[in-house]
């Protein structure tokens, strides 16, 4: 039995840029061509409850962790702004909150 192995791991393909767009860009660019958000949405995750809201509401934006049975934000552009901010008005605990850039680690 033959087996192909390539002379580059597969993940080469993926993380392969073109040097011009490497070289354009500024980090400021928005990911999807939309405007880039002033705030960041964040969950304080000691404080949640795991009642699940917030990712039934905005589910991509939102996930539960299996291991804490808790709520984190896995996406900035997962969902609408007013989706988010819904997800944030039904949350029973306020553990969601929009924050600075800045202000994340």
């Amino acid at each position: 039995m033959l087996m192909y192995v390539p002379e580059k791991p597969v993940d080469a393909a993926f993380l392969a840029r073109p040097r011009q767009s490497i070289d354009s860009r500024t980090g400021s660019e928005p990911s999807l061509g939309g405007s880039l958000r002033e705030k960041a949405v964040w969950v304080e995750e000691v404080d949640c409850i795991g009642c699940r809201y917030c990712a039934h509401v905005a589910s991509n934006t939102f996930v539960m962790v299996p291991e804490t049975g808790r709520c984190r934000a896995i996406r900035q552009d997962g969902d609408s702004m007013d989706r988010i901010q819904e997800a944030i008005d039904t949350c029973p605990v306020d553990c969601i909150h929009w924050v600075d850039f800045d202000d994340l680690d």
